[in-house]
């Protein structure tokens, strides 16, 4: 799964380019930087492989989801719709604006419930948020016909997702705008980076000011710092370094997503063999990204005997339903209300009046799905001898 398996002399080149330069700030120095603009540039060719008309890279997929909830208007008072299924980040962004989240169950496409999505909408609902999760996409039709119903944006979490599509539609590219991230385990990565994809150029004005401490970026004669500024913003700038990794991967990511599917398949194969497996609803075979490969046995009992199995045999899989990073009822800071803030904020008002109060068992379709998942993260390269590894475990594991 992971870019850094496929480093090589392409990252390297990219990122002299910028060392040659001295330059490492993505604005300004034009005499120095020779028309080397590796940020702008991963930008325009990440939105143009999306099928999108504007990028805007910042420093995390976390920061991503942040700034684009800014720009469109999210804050305080308002409810942000998303799974209960997710890495924690996406939820602490949506308290980071000051806004509530609120998690809906997923289905077997591990990814959100347009049934249940519907029952969580209120008369605050300003948002939705359905994540990509490993690699798959959401069921997104059903999703932005619920969300027009109602009049409400969708941003897509698609952190986990690029490379993938829906019909031939990249994911990230379905609502307002889509987040990306770049980390050091995704499947392209910066080490540590995110994007914002969007077709709507005042949205992508907006966050082009935010993210750089509200800066328009209008050319001026004073050079940097005589921008003018409309609003408040922050620092979420990705340096050019980053962008330089970024266009080396991006120019990658379809042999990655191409090698990611074959490995699947033959992963897939020795998996089908166990009595009573079944796999994630995948929406779009050829569009998945194949990063992951989710199955489900007959009961919670089974899986644990399976991945004992499989785990005595070098071959162990996720068992996401005791995963403490991904999901809901294992979030104990979310579930305790934990925080530095003295007035206990963010669940907490200013005036130390309870905002929302989290139960850990209220998503039981869910939770009935992750507790028979396992998964394995499917690798770029995987040699034959891995491989084989596998295989032979989970042979082992058809008579559990």
């Amino acid at each position: 799964m992971p870019g850094f398996e496929v480093f090589g002399a392409e990252e390297k080149r990219e990122i002299m380019d910028v060392l040659d330069t001295g330059v490492l700030f993505r604005y300004e120095f034009g005499d120095q930087r020779n028309g080397i603009f590796k940020v702008r540039e991963f930008e325009e060719k990440f939105a143009a492989y999306c099928g999108s008309k504007h990028g805007q890279a910042v420093t995390s997929g976390t920061a991503a989801l942040k700034v684009a909830m800014i720009a469109l208007g999210i804050g305080p008072g308002d409810e942000v719709i998303t799974q209960g299924f997710t890495f924690v980040a996406t939820w602490e962004a949506i308290f980071d604006v000051g806004a509530v989240p609120v998690f809906t169950e997923v289905d077997e496409t591990l990814n959100m419930d347009p049934v249940d999505l519907e029952k969580k909408i209120t008369a605050k609902t300003k948002l939705i948020i359905p994540v990509h999760m490993l690699g798959a996409p959401a069921r997104m039709q059903e999703i932005m016909a619920v969300a027009d119903k109602h009049g409400i944006p969708v941003l897509e979490d698609t952190a986990q997702a690029p490379g993938a599509k829906l019909n031939g539609k990249a994911l990230g590219s379905f609502g307002v705008c889509g987040t990306f991230s770049f980390d050091s385990v995704k499947t392209i990565t910066t080490g540590e980076g995110g994007m914002i994809i969007t077709d709507d150029e005042n949205l992508w004005r907006k966050m082009s000011e935010y993210h750089d401490h509200g800066h328009d970026h209008a050319v001026n004669p004073g050079g940097r710092g005589g921008e003018g500024r409309s609003f408040i913003g922050f620092n979420y700038r990705m340096m050019e370094i980053q962008g330089a990794m970024g266009l080396a991967q991006l120019a990658k990511l379809d042999g990655i997503v191409a090698s990611q599917q074959k490995n699947k398949a033959a992963i897939k194969e020795a998996v089908a063999r166990i009595p009573g497996v079944t796999f994630r609803t995948i929406l779009d075979e050829q569009g998945d990204s194949a990063s992951f490969l989710g199955f489900f046995l007959p009961d919670a009992g089974a899986a644990a005997k399976v991945n004992t199995i499989l785990a005595e045999n070098g071959a162990g899989a996720i068992p996401f339903g005791s995963n403490t990073w991904h999901f809901y009822p294992k979030w104990e800071h979310l579930i305790a209300g934990s925080t530095l803030a003295q007035s206990g904020w963010p669940f907490n008002d200013a005036k130390g009046k309870r905002r929302v109060v989290y139960d850990a068992d209220v998503l039981p379709q869910s939770a009935a799905l992750m507790d028979r998942l396992l998964v394995y993260q499917v690798p770029v390269n995987l040699p034959e001898e891995r491989l084989r590894q596998i295989t032979e475990a989970l042979n082992k594991a058809v008579n559990y």
